[in-house]
């Protein structure tokens, strides 16, 4: 059942974006006065649907897909010569149609996350400085000469950067060298990180932490953390009298017990209280450690409420604009080969986040369409023949020489597309399944 309903969820994603991309091509298309011959949700044959003018509209046997097919839009076909064929149209009326399909995809990105900004906005917000509050042994962090208590002044070149810049731009660096620069006690250093990979995650780490009043954010039930008398929510102090400023303080001193009783001072409403705990080992998650039950987390400043259109309007350019940096940040890495191809997720990946999501209500979904559709209007902007962003690029080509590229060159071209994006199939089918196994 778990299965079904994600894939149900999943047409109904991939539906609305196929529908949103081909309907961009489709206006433009009509627009520029081209005969369109069929819109088709999903490939393959034909299924059913019906005919309204020169357009048959159809649902076809393969619903993971779409296509537009315009009059005249492969050289040598019927209806080649037809004023009214897409070959026929000048090349800056071409490049327009070409675009509209990904640019539909990004307005159907901002739209969405306006409209949800409009109804529930939710913002962290930064109080002061960023400041590392704890670095981990033999991290980049560490191997970089960086301690706890730095205040990060500069980081890849932008001054005073929060820890969403930090971190965002760190996930995509894995082994790529960055500037950073910090106040210790008052005096200016210059240093140099090289984020490593996490193998887990699949994305750049660098091995600190942000400072900052740490809570219980949840205490497992019959842990040593729960019998002892902490509580979720209250907010972790020092343990052992080591002042606890990141969420990797509590853990690493814990692991370092070797299972001896450590105490634990909180404050609680106002109220200190201290707890004597005596750590468990446990293999509970693969990871065999000690440990007393408690998840430690940032206990943050979240600004909640709802934005007026032209905020919300701003607001959704901001973060489409952010996410949109980091996708092709995640790319260039994986083309650089810092970053591993297994982080790219097939249907089978998208199926079991759309089922999640629908899970958990309709704001939860959205906001998923938001992601995949900004995902498939920067993939379909690749300068990969096949897709609309190869025949962007060579479009310009041809704008720029001033005459057709040949017809076997561009048949070559389709060829080698082709098969490039049967190996891209092929590969997030595999991380897909590998995924699954593990």
């Amino acid at each position: 059942m778990a299965a079904l309903h994600n894939i149900v969820w999943l047409l109904v994603l991939i539906g609305v974006m196929i529908l949103v991309h081909e309907l961009g091509h489709f206006w433009a298309a009509r627009f520029f006065n081209v005969r369109v011959d069929v819109f088709s949700f999903g490939f393959g044959p034909r299924l059913f649907g019906f005919k309204r003018g020169d357009t048959d509209y159809r649902l076809s046997a393969v619903l993971f897909g779409g296509y537009v097919k315009m009059a005249g839009d492969q050289p040598g076909e019927e209806g080649a010569d037809d004023p009214h064929g897409f070959l026929n149209k000048p090349r800056w009326q071409r490049l327009i149609i070409a675009v509209a399909g990904p640019a539909m995809n990004i307005l159907l990105s901002v739209g969405i996350l306006a409209g949800l900004f409009m109804v529930h906005y939710q913002k962290v917000v930064q109080d002061g400085p960023s400041v590392i509050g704890h670095v981990e042994k033999n991290s980049a962090a560490a191997k970089a000469g960086l301690e706890a208590g730095d205040v990060i002044t500069r980081f890849d070149g932008k001054r005073n950067p929060s820890w969403e810049d930090i971190t965002l731009k760190t996930v995509a660096s894995a082994y790529k060298t960055l500037d950073v620069s910090v106040a210790r006690a008052g005096r200016p250093i210059d240093a140099r990180i090289t984020p490593l990979l996490d193998d887990k995650e699949g994305i750049g780490e660098a091995g600190w932490d942000e400072d900052g009043p740490i809570e219980a954010y949840s205490v497992s039930p019959g842990m040593p953390a729960q019998k002892a008398g902490i509580e979720a929510g209250d907010l972790l102090l020092s343990i052992d009298g080591k002042p606890v400023r990141s969420r990797y303080t509590l853990l690493e001193s814990i692991r370092q017990s070797g299972g001896k009783a450590v105490t634990v001072e909180v404050d609680r409403k106002g109220k200190k209280l201290s707890f004597p705990v005596t750590p468990t080992f446990s293999k509970a998650d693969g990871k065999p450690r000690f440990m007393i039950g408690v998840a430690p987390d940032l206990k943050r400043n979240i600004f909640s409420g709802k934005l007026s259109l032209p905020d919300a309007l701003s607001e959704s350019v901001r973060q489409n604009t952010k996410n949109a940096t980091l996708i092709v940040g995640f790319l260039k890495g994986m083309i650089e080969r810092r970053l591993p191809a297994k982080s790219l997720e097939g249907p089978i990946g998208i199926a079991r986040r759309s089922g999640e999501a629908a899970s958990q209500g309709p704001i939860a979904f959205l906001a998923l369409m938001t992601v995949v559709s900004l995902n498939l209007a920067i993939f379909n902007l690749l300068p990969i023949p096949i897709l609309d962003g190869g025949m962007i690029v060579l479009l310009l080509i041809e704008m720029v020489m001033g005459r057709d590229v040949s017809m076997a060159a561009k048949e070559n071209i389709l060829k080698v597309g082709f098969v490039f994006l049967m190996m891209v199939v092929v590969l997030v089918l595999y991380n897909d399944i590998s995924k699954l196994i593990s």
